[in-house]
């Protein structure tokens, strides 16, 4: 039974962005379906569970639906939208979040250095995996007649970061968002991928403890509900195939639809703080 809003899936919602992205979607009335592999307490050094997330997401105001999903089972993938087909027959929001980003691929040195599994897990999920979450999706999303594709990004796209394999899984999710859409705009859907800023994840509130150093990224930094907020918004607006196909600066987007941060705060965009700006890649030429 769906919510009055509508439903979304949220892939890789255990913990951190995706944690709080279904919730925020959850605050809007979203029935969301969080996936991920972790289920139990301990599974991970960064805590949270899909079925802890799908609470939060009913604790907000949502339905929080958690299905484990290993994303790099093409199997498991499939049949995640075939459950959310027959549970829900429609499909409003897919936000593709799940990545694989390991220790060893933040270390300092070049990519030959590092472990090459730590590269090529991250391009099976985050890169591949966001790929054949769309694929799946999209059926559904053509037959509900209006949604939603948002790939979850970041400037290492567009400037160096953790080495190769990070800035191609960001660039080719942002090109994702690009093609897709010009494929999904005949049916109403639209495509988007959003740069998010330094996200609170207990990953990086470590890193601010670890050293005065790091306090002031807890003046930049996104909460991880920040981009679902936004995401809820682009969802809701009528003219939202007028962005479809960009790559957008969440903190931007923010700002346009009036959104704040806990607490009111105003997260700075990365345009700002980098001196970067995402690719306008063009869609399909005129013939």
């Amino acid at each position: 039974m769906t919510t009055k809003t509508g439903v979304a899936v949220v892939t890789g919602a255990s913990r951190g962005a995706g944690r709080g992205i279904a919730i925020a979607l959850g605050s809007h009335g979203y029935t969301v379906y969080v996936t991920g592999r972790t289920q139990r307490e301990g599974e991970s050094q960064w805590g949270g569970t899909i079925h802890d997330t799908a609470a939060a997401v009913s604790a907000a105001g949502g339905n929080g639906v958690a299905v484990p999903v290993d994303h790099r089972d093409d199997g498991e993938t499939a049949a995640l939208f075939q459950r959310v087909a027959a549970d829900e027959g429609r499909l409003d929001i897919l936000v593709n979040n799940a990545a694989l980003i390991r220790e060893e691929l933040q270390r300092s040195v070049p990519f030959w250095d590092k472990p090459l599994a730590a590269s090529t897990d991250l391009l099976d999920v985050g890169l591949r995996s966001s790929l054949v979450a769309s694929y799946y999706a999209a059926p559904l999303l053509v037959e509900t007649g209006r949604g939603l594709v948002v790939f979850t990004s970041a400037p290492g796209a567009v400037r160096y970061q953790y080495g190769a394999a990070y800035g191609a899984h960001k660039a080719s999710l942002d090109k994702f968002a690009a093609d897709m859409a010009v494929d999904f705009r005949p049916f109403g859907v639209a495509a988007v991928s959003i740069w998010m800023g330094a996200v609170l994840t207990e990953r990086l509130r470590q890193i601010i403890d670890s050293g005065p150093e790091f306090a002031y990224l807890a003046g930049i930094a996104e909460t991880p509900e920040f981009t679902g907020h936004v995401i809820a918004a682009l969802a809701a607006d009528p003219d939202v195939l007028a962005v479809s196909g960009r790559t957008l600066i969440g903190a931007e987007v923010a700002q346009q639809y009036g959104i704040t941060d806990a607490g009111g705060r105003r997260p700075p965009s990365m345009r700002e703080l980098m001196s970067v700006e995402p690719v306008n890649y063009q869609g399909k030429a005129g013939r």
